[in-house]
């Protein structure tokens, strides 16, 4: 007795979808291991502590630039420090900051951390006028209670976090 279905039609069916599905599975796996690197995910610093994304891997960090922690260097290096209400992570980045770039303002840095903590910034994004913040930065912070709408500062961003 075979497992095959005793119909024509049905085994033709049977047999094309017996040919399509491999093809389609190495099509799926192809396009997810071609698009690996290109995967950048988003974290606030408590959720970075949290998740602990490997070393080197590029993210997306978000938050508040702390009053008081940026640090310009002579060679064009520039050190701050990223603040949630739970956490903070220091940034180190090499280059030119935008020109709205400024403490108590919301930030998106892509970069990746290094082995001692610190966050790596290729790239430093800042808002562009009062009410304007990345939408994953905004719905961090509004997950945390953190959320000010009217463009006030929070109060750990100016003096530290709680």
């Amino acid at each position: 007795m075979s497992w095959l279905p005793k119909s024509p039609k049905a085994r033709r069916r049977l047999t094309l979808l017996a040919a399509i599905a491999p093809v389609l599975a190495l099509a799926v796996g192809l396009t997810l291991w071609g698009l690996r690197g290109s995967i950048s995910f988003f974290y606030t610093p408590s959720q970075a502590a949290a998740a602990k994304p490997p070393v080197g891997r590029s993210v997306q960090l978000g938050g508040l630039v702390k009053a008081g922690s940026v640090a310009k260097h002579p060679d064009g290096r520039v050190e701050f420090v990223v603040a949630d209400r739970l956490a903070t992570d220091k940034v180190v980045f090499q280059g030119d900051l935008p020109d709205l770039f400024r403490e108590g303002q919301g930030i998106v840095a892509v970069g990746a951390f290094k082995a001692d903590g610190t966050f790596e910034a290729k790239q430093v994004l800042a808002k562009h006028d009062e009410r304007y913040m990345p939408r994953e930065l905004t719905d961090a912070l509004k997950s945390q209670g953190e959320w000010r709408g009217d463009g006030s500062t929070p109060d750990y961003a100016k003096a530290g976090v709680k």
